[in-house]
């Protein structure tokens, strides 16, 4: 079972997303909360998943979101917007964040995204997708020369897989487009993200982007959303 953590501070949306996902055989929420109570939530129940709403009135998204990162083993966490040219989608991307989902998402697509999330790939609305590729003047600070610099770290295959998660592929997709192991892949991904000084995979994609690996911006596979 997949264990997912709703945070939004209206009931009625995290009643709503818990009655959706309760309804997949291979899903559970097993906990919903405003934003408060967020960190001590997933603390106790320690998800896979967490569905953060990215604007809140008792506390920021964003600031929650480093706040579940900076945990010892962090879950995966996807924000909730109501828009998908959110002004925040590359400050939270670079935060952490493994994606964005609409609040207004179909029922179906929901509990894909939360599997393609817990096996390691993104989610993202096409929209948001040109948000990131595009730049936004809104966005956060971008990327600099000095951090690009160590995409040339990688070998070959590294840069090759990177591409792909670029892509929004999981490691399991990834080995099967390039012939290679889910666990050999887990491998690669681990040393590109600690060559590229990365949390994430989608700050490993926006390094990507900076350093010209994916000048025509990703080839969106299904996890792109």
């Amino acid at each position: 079972m997949i264990r997912v953590v709703v945070v939004d501070d209206e009931a009625l949306v995290r009643s709503g997303f818990k009655l959706i996902l309760n309804a997949a055989d291979d899903v559970e929420v097993v906990a919903t909360t405003a934003g408060g109570a967020a960190v001590e939530t997933v603390r106790r129940e320690r998800p896979d998943v967490v569905l953060l709403d990215i604007r809140m009135p008792d506390v920021d998204g964003l600031t929650v979101l480093r706040r579940l990162r900076a945990l010892p083993e962090p879950p995966v966490v996807a924000m909730l917007t109501t828009f998908d040219a959110d002004e925040y989608i590359v400050t939270a991307l670079r935060s952490g964040a493994a994606g964005f989902l609409l609040k207004d998402t179909e029922p179906e697509q929901l509990a894909q995204s939360v599997r393609t999330l817990a096996a390691g790939g993104v989610v993202m609305s096409p929209k948001a997708s040109r948000v990131v590729w595009q730049g936004h003047p809104g966005a956060a600070v971008a990327v600099d020369d000095v951090e690009a610099t160590r995409v040339g770290r990688l070998t070959e295959r590294e840069r090759e897989v990177l591409v792909l998660i670029a892509e929004g592929l999981s490691n399991a997709d990834i080995g099967g487009r390039i012939h290679l192991s889910a666990g050999t892949v887990k491998d690669h991904v681990s040393a590109i993200l600690a060559k590229l000084r990365v949390g994430s995979r989608v700050q490993a994609a926006l390094l990507a982007q900076r350093a010209g690996l994916l000048d025509d911006g990703p080839r969106r596979a299904e996890p792109w959303r």
